[in-house]
């Protein structure tokens, strides 16, 4: 399988010269296609499914930074969700160019590349459109190796929430490509008033982001073991931070959904994702929910928040028997559900 980014990468296969860097691929078979062409190629990527699928590249750095000596001839930047991590991710790219790299960039075209020439001048670049199929777009940047963008530290951020009836204030870290960076969303907020129950034992943060619901329940309830998953090395980096930042404790991982090795808990919550890239993607939320049992002790629970339009209810009953409304405020939900094993 391959995404409409990568046939038309592939479509432009001559203008990869040399050593070639892909920077934020997708996950599927690009890596496949590559090797049979001969291509000498690496990865740069934040993500850990994205990792995965591209184990038999030369390297794969994955990493929230790109941290490396090697020049590469050509890089190829897979356009990312948000501008904010645009200028993140080229600024990680300056230290792998020499003076003739070539840069290229591509893009599904409602994920906001139509606008890069505008935004690529604004950093004092220069981006110019080479192709357009398969509803995206392929670019040539230049500029970036005599104009290199200054590298990015973590965002610091103040919020308050209520948590259990309960309010706090919390500074938190983040890096651009987090979830919602730098913001409390709804969701979230909603999650954190229902999460009284949580007072002891192995709680697991899914889908942490910056770490906000683990580090205030960690504030509300120190006693409590946290562990902290995420797919995005940007998301665990950032969580990692928001914890050392407030003198917390809790085990953070890097990692694809739920895997074996994690211990059960007490108690699971989450904002769980529903999308790859910019396309709705429910398989994520439902493979977790289905997974949740045998992560969770006798009695414990799984807090979840969605968009109340998506089918949670009935996976969770699907999964445990049962489900409860917690709450229901701006087109949000907030459900749990018990395990009895």
């Amino acid at each position: 399988m391959l995404f409409p980014q990568s046939q038309l990468l592939l479509r432009n296969l001559n203008d990869l010269q040399g050593k070639v860097l892909l920077v934020e691929p997708m996950a599927d078979d690009l890596a496949q296609e590559l090797t049979r062409a001969g291509v000498d190629f690496s990865v740069y990527c934040t993500d850990a499914a994205v990792a995965k699928a591209f184990s038999r590249a030369n390297a794969c750095y994955f990493a929230a930074r790109l941290e490396t000596t090697d020049k590469f001839d050509t890089v190829v930047l897979f356009y990312p969700k948000s501008k904010e991590q645009l200028a993140f991710t080229l600024a990680e790219l300056s230290a792998v160019l020499h003076t003739d790299s070539q840069i290229y960039l591509v893009g599904d075209n409602k994920g906001g590349i139509k606008s890069l020439v505008a935004h690529a001048a604004k950093f004092g670049l220069h981006a110019h459109k080479l192709d357009n199929a398969k509803h995206c777009l392929w670019f040539a940047l230049t500029g970036l190796f005599a104009k290199p963008l200054p590298k990015q530290d973590f965002g610091r951020f103040k919020l308050s929430a209520q948590i259990a009836g309960v309010s706090k204030d919390l500074e938190f870290c983040s890096l651009p490509g987090v979830f919602n960076h730098g913001k409390l969303d709804a969701g979230t907020a909603l999650l954190l008033q229902q999460l009284g129950h949580v007072q002891s034992g192995k709680v697991l943060d899914f889908a942490c982001g910056a770490g906000i619901i683990g580090a205030l329940l960690k504030l509300q309830q120190p006693a409590i073991e946290l562990y902290a998953t995420d797919i995005c090395a940007l998301a665990a980096a950032s969580t990692t931070a928001t914890l050392a930042l407030n003198k917390l404790q809790g085990q953070v991982r890097c990692q694809d959904g739920l895997t074996a090795d994690l211990p059960k808990f007490q108690h699971i919550v989450t904002n769980p994702p529903f999308h790859t890239g910019l396309k709705t993607d429910l398989s994520v939320a439902e493979i977790f929910i289905s997974q949740c049992k045998q992560h969770l002790t006798s009695g414990g629970t799984l807090t979840l928040v969605a968009n109340a339009h998506l089918p949670y209810a009935q996976w969770l009953q699907t999964a445990f028997g049962n489900v409860k409304e917690l709450a229901r405020q701006q087109g949000f939900v907030v459900y749990q559900s018990k395990f009895s094993g």
